[in-house]
């Protein structure tokens, strides 16, 4: 992925389903996703642990399957094990963006994905690279 690559995922992306999401300050998730709240995003925290309830005032959904909106972009906050049924859940609901955190890749779902067309960026933070590519509003 180039940095224009990401800019434009960056830029087009309007909602975003941030799967492993912590009601806990001090996670990394948890930052993250009121980042990209401040910065004007729709973010669908996903944990079936803490399903129903809220992160940052959004309500928390069990798995993508249950959000009642078109996800553009899947942000994955777990092991790298996971992430290969995640992108199949992702690919289920037609989302258009597979992004894993730092520290998280996993090769084979990112052949899945890029198989059904689906731009893939792992390994990356999505507010680090907001920032970095002077994206911040």
């Amino acid at each position: 992925m180039t940095d224009t690559d990401i800019s434009d995922i960056l830029t087009s992306v309007k909602t975003i389903a941030l799967v492993g999401a912590s009601e806990k300050p001090s996670r990394a998730s948890h930052d993250v996703m009121a980042y990209l709240l401040e910065q004007g995003y729709q973010v669908f925290p996903v944990n079936p642990i803490l399903a129903g309830r809220e992160i940052l005032g959004q309500r928390v959904y069990a798995d993508l399957a249950g959000i009642p909106v078109k996800v553009d972009m899947v942000d994955i906050f777990r092991r790298s094990e996971a992430v290969y049924d995640l992108t199949q859940e992702a690919i289920a609901i037609d989302a258009k963006v597979l992004w894993t955190q730092l520290g998280v890749v996993n090769e084979q779902a990112a052949v899945l994905a890029k198989n059904v067309g689906m731009k893939v960026v792992m390994d990356r933070c999505p507010k680090i690279e907001i920032r970095r590519l002077g994206l911040a509003k």
